[in-house]
């Protein structure tokens, strides 16, 4: 064997006994993971108010988790748009209910939610 094969065996010789980063986070390191769907509130008429998606946000006083609100009735499932809250909404009457949207981890403007299309309105 000349002198640059032997150099070559012993150079991939090292690679191949290096240490490597370990796939994945590391052990120490948190995985949060998104809370799972959670009901909120349930009207006369049988239809359910979901917490769903959630999103992390900061404000001054630190960190919290703004979630989604869905409402289900049966098989039906409609998603509020845009509107993501770190309160819980309340039940307005059969039709309707009340959401504050949350802003760096703080209650901003109410909306009264129809429980029929999800649509949201700001409340005056």
């Amino acid at each position: 064997m000349n002198a640059r094969a032997i150099l070559g065996v012993v150079v991939l010789g090292g690679l191949a006994c290096g240490e490597r980063p370990a796939p994945g986070p590391a052990a120490d390191t948190p995985v949060s993971a998104a809370p799972a769907d959670s009901l909120v509130a349930t009207a006369a008429t049988g239809t359910e108010v979901w917490f769903t998606l959630a999103r992390p946000d900061s404000g001054p006083d630190g960190r919290c988790t703004d979630r989604a609100i869905e409402i289900r009735h049966g098989v039906t499932r409609i998603p509020v748009p845009l509107l993501y809250t770190g309160t819980s909404p309340e039940l307005v009457n059969d039709t309707t209910l009340r959401a504050r949207l949350s802003n760096r981890c703080r209650p901003g403007d109410s909306y009264l939610v129809n429980l029929r299309t999800g649509r949201p309105v700001r409340e005056r």
